[in-house]
């Protein structure tokens, strides 16, 4: 009897890990604090982050336009790249791999809101802001304001500004909700469309 319990559970456990080979793939299971590797999710979102950016100063600079300026704006882009930037904040911060793609949705949802375009101006303080709200929001632990500040190069009083603005722009909407096909189906929201829906309550 104890036997068809532990093979039963380690079923569940090889089910459960068999379903999931993309969050491996992408490094979004949870290491021991000291032993985890740099994501691959980490990697991905600073490509993507990195290619926005050009793009978007290009087509400054062939406009001729000026970007809307905000608390989030440096005097001049800062020495780290972007990838080096979220590696720092993933070594320093201990902060899961998903709160890297939760960030990222919230930092999407701030440039839509306020119409603003990312630069290598402003990424740096939107990331470690977004980031620090993400952590906050779906991780157990987190560190405060001020040890996000040292991580990020800002002061505590940056932090909490660029916090209370980053929240206020997006209405404190933080709660993401992830409806995929299957769930359409279900609700009868299917509209022969493959979507990813993310709805703010």
């Amino acid at each position: 009897m104890l036997q068809l319990g532990v093979d039963m559970e380690t079923q569940t456990l090889n089910c459960k890990f068999l379903g999931h080979r993309s969050h491996l793939n992408l490094g979004l299971v949870e290491y021991k604090k000291g032993v985890s590797p740099t994501p691959r999710v980490l990697s991905l979102l600073s490509s993507l982050l990195e290619r926005t950016i050009q793009k978007n100063e290009r087509s400054f600079q062939a406009s001729g336009e000026r970007d809307v300026i905000t608390i989030f704006n440096g005097s001049r882009a800062p020495g780290l790249s972007i990838r080096q930037y979220i590696e720092r904040i993933f070594k320093y911060s201990s902060c899961s791999p998903s709160c890297f793609v939760v960030a990222y949705i919230y930092l999407d949802r701030f440039l839509q809101e306020r119409n603003v375009r990312l630069t290598s101006l402003n990424a740096h303080r939107l990331l470690i802001t977004s980031v620090m709200l993400a952590a906050k929001f779906i991780d157990d632990e987190c560190y405060d304001n001020k040890y996000y500040a040292k991580v990020g190069g800002v002061s505590t009083a940056e932090m909490n500004n660029l916090e209370v603005k980053f929240l206020f722009d997006i209405h404190f909407r933080l709660h993401l909700l992830f409806v995929t096909r299957k769930l359409q189906q279900r609700s009868r929201l299917n509209d022969n469309r493959f979507k990813l829906h993310l709805w703010m309550d």
